[in-house]
């Protein structure tokens, strides 16, 4: 069954009597090529549990099962269950879980698909996610440190951009500083908004994130850190010193003073420092609040 071919999809829908939902931002992948860079992106190999995010009408979910050991596929719509039963049911190796991913705990699901006798378990996360949830599911797998090596998913390439910005850039943002702090991101394919049913307003674009063992700079305190980051970001045109004004407390002169400690001038913005830089100002804010 080629699960991509419209003809396919709309068989599907009327044998189940489907009707896509705007709210839940369901779109349908319809190109085998596409399909194939995600999965060849994602490095799925013998071994290995993926977990996949939304898999609709389960055509990354077959592509992943040719040559994962697990695949536990996560869906929130109820009415996409028997459709997947349907579209899935030659494949043992996959699982459906039907549930939110924002609230599941994740961790006690992957432990329990470990093989305890099989060292080549690696957990790989694979997805094509709603535009409008993209970045708290990021920031809910990397926050709770899921145990697994990677996140490839497909997301509005707006945001992808914004990910995979550079310091100084208008996309530079929060999410940018937050993410290449958990992970290494790597673009996989641009994605035009033509190989979707229903075809969305925006193109895409597929990334991987590989999590990090360690963050490539050290924090004294991640509440600061991300709470300077937030803050920064949060008044963009407001220079550091107006903007971390009352971070954690901190009076416009003790901010003044981490700055100075930081060898930050207090008239840049957030979008021109780097990680390194966030890095150090907020262990020089950390140092000051725990003096």
């Amino acid at each position: 069954m080629k699960l991509y071919s419209p003809a396919v999809i709309t068989a599907l829908k009327e044998k189940h009597n489907f009707k896509i939902s705007k709210s839940l931002g369901q779109n349908f992948l319809t190109d085998q090529n596409i399909i194939d860079k995600i999965i060849d992106g994602a490095q799925i190999e013998e071994g290995d549990i993926v977990i996949e995010i939304g898999p609709g009408m389960g055509v990354l979910t077959a592509a992943a099962a040719e040559r994962a050991s697990k695949v536990l596929a996560i869906e929130i719509d109820k009415n996409l269950l028997p459709i997947l039963a349907d579209s899935l049911s030659e494949y043992e190796n996959v699982e459906i879980i039907h549930g939110d991913v924002l609230k599941l705990d994740l961790n006690p699901i992957i432990s329990q698909n470990l093989a305890t006798d099989n060292s080549k378990n690696r957990v790989k996360i694979i997805g094509n996610l709603p535009y409008y949830i993209t970045t708290p599911i990021i920031m809910k797998i990397l926050e709770e440190k899921i145990l697994a090596q990677s996140i490839t998913i497909m997301m509005q390439k707006e945001v992808a951009e914004r990910i995979n910005a550079k310091p100084g850039s208008k996309t530079y943002g929060a999410i940018t500083v937050a993410i290449n702090y958990y992970c290494t991101v790597h673009h996989i394919s641009d994605v035009h908004r033509s190989v979707f049913i229903p075809k969305p307003n925006v193109d895409s674009q597929v990334l991987r994130l590989d999590i990090r063992e360690t963050p490539p700079v050290f924090v004294e305190s991640e509440k600061v850190f991300f709470a300077c980051i937030k803050a920064g970001f949060g008044q963009r045109r407001k220079t550091l010193l107006n903007s971390l004004t009352g971070v954690n407390g901190l009076a416009k002169q003790e901010v003044l003073e981490a700055l100075n400690k930081a060898k930050i001038d207090p008239n840049r913005r957030a979008e021109t420092l780097d990680l390194s830089e966030f890095a150090t100002l907020s262990n020089c804010i950390t140092a000051y609040l725990n003096h």
